[in-house]
């Protein structure tokens, strides 16, 4: 129909602008599962998987239930991938942008998981509220693209996604330092970090958590043989 066809061309001409598939989709998969996207979040990328499973591995280990902050949310699909998939753990998402916030809601819908997860507005460079709570696993993918990187950038990324979920300051580590600072409070006793990173911070990225009492426990790979994630534990002593 000419309705199809005017639908089709319009589509074809984002996608020949740069524009990425999953934008024109609307959602993207993750872990196996759907999510809704929307240029107000990054694309789920697969390399984030590594990230997921990190923090997944951990909260399975405990008996009872647990909870598991997703900060920097975007989607949400790290933790709700989570929620999802283990059906003893509560997930919180928290991102300051309202349009991430909105993805995050419309895949806790998706996924059934109201009654188990939850979004909430907050900045990653300040403080938490303490009605927040505490967690067993703070997992969180970061903005870490150093700021005079960003130019350079794969124009489907520069051009698309959003700068507030890239530009991690000058050294691309502000958010590691921060969090860190800032959110190990709302971590239970012996609880865990896991950090995504870019390519070539990870000695930084775990330097920053040994100088704040965490104890580095495994650094992993992408499906490219990157090195992408790392899990820490807070106030773990070395044998």
């Amino acid at each position: 129909t000419d309705a199809i066809a005017e639908k089709t061309e319009a589509l074809q001409a984002r996608r020949l602008a740069g524009e990425p598939i999953a934008y024109l989709l609307g959602e993207w998969s993750f872990c196996g599962l759907p999510f809704f996207v929307s240029p107000a979040a990054l694309i789920p990328r697969v390399d984030t998987e590594m990230l997921a499973q990190l923090a997944m591995n951990r909260l399975k280990e405990h008996p009872g239930h647990t909870r598991i902050l997703d900060l920097c949310a975007g989607t949400g699909c790290v933790g709700l991938t989570a929620a999802a998939l283990l059906k003893n753990t509560r997930a919180v998402l928290v991102d300051l942008s309202d349009g991430a916030l909105d993805l995050c809601k419309r895949n806790i819908r998706r996924h059934k998981l109201t009654g188990r997860a939850v979004s909430l507005k907050g900045d990653a460079l300040q403080a938490p509220s303490h009605a927040l709570g505490q967690f067993d696993v703070l997992v969180c993918n970061p903005p870490y693209i150093p700021t005079g990187d960003l130019a350079a950038l794969d124009t489907s990324v520069k051009d698309f996604e959003p700068l507030l979920a890239l530009d991690g300051g000058e050294d691309g580590l502000d958010f590691y330092r921060a969090i860190v600072e800032n959110y190990t409070p709302a971590l239970k006793k012996g609880g865990f970090v896991c950090f995504e990173f870019g390519m070539g911070q990870g000695d930084d990225v775990c330097r920053i958590l040994e100088e704040n009492g965490y104890t580095i426990l495994e650094r992993t790979r992408d499906y490219n043989d990157r090195e992408r994630a790392v899990l820490a534990q807070y106030g773990r002593k070395e044998d």
